[in-house]
């Protein structure tokens, strides 16, 4: 980073955090015509996007106050040694409120998945297999059900248990094809159900899907997840050479 770009950076930085520390003064309005006025705004947004994971970790003043000594050539207040180690103090603490809000959520999913499948297991047309997968056949197909060994072709739509959409190879229109042995356990299993043309709905437990881990952003841990699979081919798998 220049010199310049440093100096820019830290001044909108402070300007943003001075404004941010008097909520109660109205903001004064700036213009925004030269290209100087657009990129010093520019970098304040940056920066402001910047502090939102930390802010509840950070006093604005003293964050200011830094700033305004760096700018300024003042003396330090804290040398690199203590604000290396407060940093670290921070960041443990940060993560370890992290580590507890993700076993949080993970205990609610998990509470909530298990009561969502115990009622959706009473309801007409469901079934429950001995792994705890549910189906419900929407439209019966034809032909041979596919192995865990052979390649399938299908459309889907996933969702949470609040409706949520996740992922749909029918928004994309286009179907997807992969080897069934290298999915989740609940689409390994449920899809072996299926025959060709054949439209299933399957409620899969956080054991049989993602589990702890979740996946991505939208799929939490222990998230019990809800699928509509339409099996539209299957390619059998290439006996072994002898």
């Amino acid at each position: 980073m220049s010199k310049t770009f440093r100096l820019l950076a830290l001044s909108a930085c402070a300007g943003l955090l001075f404004a941010c520390a008097k909520k109660e003064e109205a903001p004064k309005p700036v213009e925004l015509t030269t290209d100087a006025q657009k990129f010093g705004y520019s970098i304040g947004v940056d920066l402001g996007n910047s502090l939102k994971p930390v802010a509840a970790h950070v006093d604005v003043a003293s964050l200011k106050q830094g700033l305004d000594d760096v700018s300024s050539g003042a003396t330090l207040k804290l040398d690199d040694a203590a604000r290396e180690a407060v940093k670290a103090t921070v960041s443990k603490t940060m993560q370890e409120e992290q580590v507890k809000q993700r076993e949080e959520a993970a205990a609610k999913a998990l509470a909530e998945g298990e009561k969502f499948l115990a009622e959706n297991a009473t309801k007409e047309g469901v079934k429950t297999t001995a792994s705890g997968l549910q189906y419900k056949v929407l439209t019966e197909g034809s032909g041979t059900s596919p192995t865990a060994a052979d390649e399938v072709t299908v459309h889907y739509k996933g969702t949470l248990i609040n409706g949520e959409e996740f992922d749909s190879s029918i928004a994309r229109g286009q179907p997807v094809t992969f080897p069934l042995g290298n999915v989740i356990e609940g689409w390994t299993e449920g899809v072996q159900l299926m025959k060709p043309g054949a439209k299933y709905q399957f409620f899969i437990p956080s054991k049989l899907g993602y589990g702890e881990r979740g996946a991505g952003v939208k799929i939490g841990p222990n998230q019990t997840l809800i699928f509509e699979v339409e099996l539209i081919e299957v390619k059998k798998a290439e006996a072994p050479k002898k």
